[in-house]
C-alpha cells in the first residue's frame, strides 16, 4: 500500500542518506565518504579550536594585559552570542541549504581569527577588537554546530546514527588531546598570535571538506514550509515539540543539572588541587590526562554499552553516574587525594561521553526532520549557558562558604539533573520505539 507525500514532512529522496549499493548491503562507515569528510573535518577543527583556546588568554595577557576580568569577560564572549541568538540559529538552519550553510560560516572564521593576529603585528590590537573577534567566532561556532547535528541524519542512515556519533565523538576527542599540546609548542616558540593562523588553516581545510558534501544537501527538508511561516511562527513550532516531547524536556533539565554541577566543579578545580589537596603539578596533568582516557574508552563502547543496555537504560545509568562521579572531586579532601581524583576522571570521562551520545543520537531519532535545527539550537543554548553559569556561581559561592561545601553542592545538583530522567518511569519509552523502528 502507498502513503500520500503528503501525511507527514518527510525529507525529499535527494536529500536523504546515500542509497545503498546494488547488492543491498549498506557501505561499511568506514567506507562511508559523506561521514568521512565530517570526520575529518572535526578532527582538523577540533585542533584548531584548541590551539585557539590556549593562544586566545595569552594572547590578552602578552599583549593588553588582561587579569581575571578580562579573562573571564573574554571567555563569556565566546559563549554568550550563542545563547543569545539560538533562535536565529536553529531557525536559520532548517530553512538553510546545509552544505552552503556549513561552507559560508566555516570560510567566515578565517578573516575574524584571522584579523586578530594582524592587529598584533600592526601592534593594532585593541579589547573591543578581540572581544569582537571572540564574540562572532562563538556566533559561528553555534551556528556550525547546530548545522552539522542536522546534517547527520540527511547523510548517514538512523539506525547508524549511534556509531556515527560514536565516531565524531571520537575524532573531537583526538583533537581536544592533541589540541593543547600542538598549540604548546607553537606558543613555545613563536608568539601566541601567529599560533592562531592554525585555526585559521583549518578552517580553510573543513570548509573545503564541507564543500565535497554531497549538493543533496543544498535542498532544504521542507520546501514547501521554509518561507510560508515568519521566524516567529517558526521558533514556536520548534518550541511546541520540546514541549510535546517529554524526552526532549528532561534532556534539558537534566543537561542544565549536570553542567551547573559540573561547570561549578570544573571552576574551582584546579585553586582546590593546588591549594586544598596540594597536589604537584605531574599529578595535576595526570588527572587530566586521565578524562581524555575516559572520553576515549567512551568513544569506543558506546554503541556496544547501548546495543546491551538498550538507548533509554543508558541514557539513565550514565547521567545519573556522571551526576554521582561529581562527588568523588570533594571526597579527594578526606584520603589519598590523586588516585581518587583520576578514578573521578575516568569515570566521569567515559559515562558523560557514552551520555552525550546517546542523548544525541535519541533526539535525532525522535525529531522531525525539518525541526532539527530549532530543537537542536535551544538544547545547545542550554548547554552552553549554564556551564559558565556553574563557574561562576561555584567561585563567588566558594568565596564565602569554602571550597569544599560548594563542590559537594554541585554535586548535588549534577545528581538532580540526572535523576529527572528516571521519573516517570515510561519517560524513554519513545526513544527505544523510535529506535526500535530504525
Amino acid at each position: 500500500m502507498g502513503s500520500s507525500p503528503t501525511t507527514e514532512p518527510s525529507v525529499p529522496p535527494e536529500s536523504g542518506p546515500p542509497a545503498p549499493p546494488p547488492d543491498g548491503r549498506p557501505v561499511p562507515l568506514r567506507r562511508h565518504r559523506p561521514l568521512l569528510l565530517l570526520l575529518t573535518e572535526q578532527l582538523t577543527s577540533s585542533v584548531g579550536r584548541q590551539v585557539t583556546a590556549l593562544a586566545l588568554p595569552l594572547l590578552a595577557i602578552a599583549h593588553l594585559s588582561a587579569g581575571p576580568l578580562g579573562a573571564s569577560a573574554l571567555m563569556a564572549m565566546t559563549y554568550l552570542p550563542g545563547v543569545l541568538l539560538s533562535p536565529l540559529i536553529g531557525v536559520a538552519v532548517d530553512r538553510a541549504r546545509l552544505r552552503r550553510l556549513l561552507v559560508s560560516v566555516t570560510w567566515a572564521q578565517v578573516p575574524v581569527i584571522g584579523s586578530v593576529p594582524l592587529a598584533a603585528a600592526l601592534d593594532g590590537l585593541t579589547w573591543p577588537h578581540l572581544l569582537a573577534a571572540a564574540a562572532v567566532s562563538g556566533a559561528l561556532n553555534s551556528t556550525q554546530s547546530v548545522a552539522l547535528q542536522s546534517c547527520l541524519p540527511r547523510v548517514v542512515p538512523s539506525e547508524r546514527l549511534l556509531p556515527a556519533n560514536s565516531s565524531l565523538t571520537g575524532a573531537r576527542t583526538v583533537g581536544l588531546i592533541g589540541g593543547p599540546a600542538l598549540g604548546g609548542i607553537l606558543i613555545g616558540i613563536v608568539d601566541p598570535a601567529p599560533a592562531l593562523l592554525v585555526e585559521c588553516a583549518a578552517y580553510v581545510i573543513g570548509g573545503a571538506l564541507f564543500l565535497a558534501l554531497p549538493t543533496a544537501l543544498n535542498r532544504s527538508v521542507n520546501d514547501a514550509d521554509a518561507n510560508a511561516k515568519s521566524r516567529i511562527d517558526a521558533l514556536k513550532e520548534g518550541l511546541a515539540v520540546i514541549r510535546r516531547e517529554t524526552l526532549l524536556r528532561r534532556q534539558a533539565l537534566a543537561a542544565a543539572g549536570l553542567n551547573l554541577g559540573g561547570g561549578a566543579g570544573s571552576g574551582l578545580f584546579i585553586l582546590y588541587a593546588d591549594q586544598e589537596l596540594g597536589l604537584p603539578p605531574w599529578q595535576l596533568g595526570t588527572v587530566y590526562a586521565a578524562y581524555a582516557v575516559g572520553m576515549g574508552t567512551g568513544v569506543l563502547v558506546a554503541t556496544a554499552a547501548t546495543r546491551a543496555l538498550g538507548m533509554a537504560r543508558t541514557i539513565q545509568v550514565c547521567a545519573l553516574g556522571a551526576g554521582a562521579a561529581l562527588f568523588l572531586i570533594p571526597a579527594a579532601s578526606l584520603g589519598p587525594a590523586f588516585p581518587v581524583l583520576v578514578l573521578y576522571e575516568l569515570l566521569f570521562g567515559l559515562l558523560a561521553t557514552v551520555w552525550s551520545i546517546a542523548m544525541t543520537t535519541g533526539r535525532q531519532l525522535i525529531t522531525p526532520a525539518h525541526l532539527l535545527g530549532r530543537v537542536n539550537s535551544f538544547l545547545q543554548a542550554v548547554l552552553t549557558a549554564t556551564l559558565p553559569l556553574g563557574a561562576f556561581a561555584g567561585g563567588w559561592l566558594a568565596s564565602r562558604v569554602g571550597i569544599v561545601p560548594v563542590l559537594i553542592g554541585a554535586a548535588a545538583v549534577a545528581l538532580a539533573g540526572a535523576s529527572s530522567l528516571w521519573f516517570p518511569r515510561d519517560l524513554l519509552a519513545d526513544v527505544e520505539r523510535a529506535a526500535q523502528k530504525s
